[in-house]
């Protein structure tokens, strides 16, 4: 199976690595052409572009400004995000055996990168795949990227003859990938948790859910997904009632 994710707003740039193992990001040309565009913007208007305060505007036209080609100048993606989803993945607590797992069968989705190996090295950047950075492309990253997420995902998955795409990504990031073109099915883990007398989603809680089950596939050495209906970690237990060929919900109570 594949596993992919989302990509992280916060970056954690100071953190050692636990692993000095790294690879160099399959689109990079293409990431180049981004940076390109967003150098032109001044920070007043990469913020209007992102909803961002007068900050971070300003910190990330300076992180463009800066970006280069150089892997030698980044850092592994899964020791540099740092959202809700990596807390939950815990990258940095994996032995070897489970990155190198995690190398093989995981994917970030980026609205930068295109597509991410766990271990290629990224650099400091803000750009979501929902953001509307017109380009010679279209009008906004999904158009930018085209078919290009989907096909690299169906280079792996024929690589590693997987029977599955594993969607822990949010919405956002994954309309980046047409399922229609997929040479495989597509599972979508669904995580609720019990709230004012009823089962529904919780961002925050379902982010670090969706990481904790990448972590369990590396620390299970997973390959058959229907093993992930075993997920068990922070109480989340499978629903078979609730859920159907392409949607599998796990659900929990809180004290």
């Amino acid at each position: 199976m594949l596993i992919v994710l989302s990509p992280a707003k916060s970056l954690d740039l100071e953190t050692p690595p636990t692993t000095k193992l790294h690879t160099t990001p399959d689109f990079l040309p293409r990431s180049r052409e981004l940076i390109d565009v967003l150098r032109t913007y001044s920070p007043a208007q990469v913020g209007s572009l992102m909803s961002i305060s007068d900050a971070l505007s300003t910190l990330n036209v300076g992180r463009y400004a800066s970006w280069n080609e150089d892997p030698a100048d980044g850092r592994q993606a899964i020791m540099t995000f740092n959202g809700d989803v990596y807390d939950g993945f815990d990258a940095r607590t994996l032995k070897p055996k489970q990155l190198a797992y995690a190398q093989s069968k995981l994917r970030i989705l980026s609205g930068l990168y295109g597509v991410l190996r766990p271990l290629d090295l990224i650099q400091p950047h803000r750009l979501e795949m929902g953001t509307r950075l017109s380009t010679a492309h279209g009008k906004d990253l999904y158009a930018f990227w085209g078919d290009t997420v989907t096909g690299k995902l169906n280079e792996v998955i024929a690589e590693q003859d997987a029977k599955a795409v594993v969607n822990l990504a949010s919405e956002e990031y994954f309309k980046s990938v047409k399922p229609k073109l997929l040479s495989v099915p597509v599972i979508t883990p669904v995580f609720e948790d019990w709230k004012n007398g009823k089962y529904k989603i919780i961002s925050f809680f379902a982010k670090r859910a969706r990481g904790m089950m990448a972590r369990y596939a590396a620390v299970k050495g997973i390959t058959d997904p229907t093993k992930l209906k075993r997920f068990d970690m922070d109480g989340y237990a499978y629903v078979k009632e609730a859920s159907n060929e392409s949607s599998w919900v796990f659900r929990r109570k809180i004290a």
